[in-house]
């Protein structure tokens, strides 16, 4: 298994140690039970308890973060150029993985499969363009695939600069982007670019404005992207988790308007 190490990164924490350490040892690698019935126990309680919302199943790590927190993340980009045959059965045995808890999802009353993986810097592509379309964008495709033909939503996270991205995650058959950093892209020119074709979940800072704006320019902020977000294909959120040093005032001011919106409903 990984371990890791949370002292310097409190969210998902730094892998200090991973599992394959060598390319021949993925052949004796003891895959998890995705159809492990305890896996998926508790899900219909909570999908019954909350049958008025948008429920998406959680598929984090789907892909590239997958791999390289089992290859160590240095060591899978330089098989990208040494070994990309052993790239490619690596990342072939997680979509494999993968597949069997898209079926278990789409057995169940979800409305979308929400993928989870970290393509970009905030300069652009950690593996650049070549290495995503060969590796990463079929394989994707073959996870998205499923989603699409049971009449559910496919969600994508990828933070960092990956605008280069989206017509290609379109053209398999993305739906629904996130976390949409204001920091990197430019939100409303993206969001007029592809309306109608890709939806975008996120697009509130959370690097800059809520942790060090002015309650006055939260609101600013919060109010453009409700406008720009008015004729549909776009879900009003923080680019990411709120971090705890953001003053209260400022969360206040987000959320009242939000509540000033009509149709809003707390919950």
């Amino acid at each position: 298994g990984v371990v890791w190490d949370r002292r310097v990164d409190k969210d998902i924490g730094t892998p200090v140690d991973w599992p394959i350490k060598r390319p021949q040892d993925l052949d004796g690698y003891d895959w998890p039970d995705a159809d492990d019935p305890a896996w998926y126990a508790d899900i219909p309680r909570r999908l019954a308890a909350c049958g008025d919302r948008f429920r998406r199943y959680m598929l984090g790590f789907s892909l590239y973060e997958r791999a390289w927190t089992m290859r160590g993340a240095a060591n899978l980009l330089m098989d990208m150029v040494e070994r990309p045959e052993f790239v490619e059965r690596l990342l072939d045995a997680i979509v494999a993985h993968d597949l069997q808890q898209v079926r278990r999802a789409l057995a169940m009353d979800f409305d979308a499969v929400y993928f989870g993986d970290d393509y970009g810097m905030q300069t652009g592509l950690i593996m650049g363009i070549a290495h995503w379309r060969h590796f990463f964008k079929p394989r994707l495709a073959r996870l998205f695939a499923p989603v699409r033909e049971a009449g559910k939503y496919v969600c994508l996270h990828s933070c960092g600069c990956v605008t280069e991205l989206f017509d290609d995650l379109v053209e398999i058959g993305l739906n629904v982007f996130n976390p949409f950093q204001p920091e990197v892209m430019d939100v409303f020119a993206l969001k007029r670019r592809y309306h109608g074709r890709l939806a975008f979940h996120g697009g509130m800072s959370i690097r800059k404005v809520l942790p060090f704006g002015t309650e006055a320019e939260v609101r600013v902020a919060a109010e453009r992207l409700v406008e720009a977000g008015r004729a549909g294909g776009y879900v009003f959120s923080p680019s990411h988790a709120v971090p705890y040093d953001v003053p209260p005032g400022n969360l206040v001011a987000m959320m009242d308007v939000l509540r000033s919106q009509p149709g809003f409903a707390e919950g």
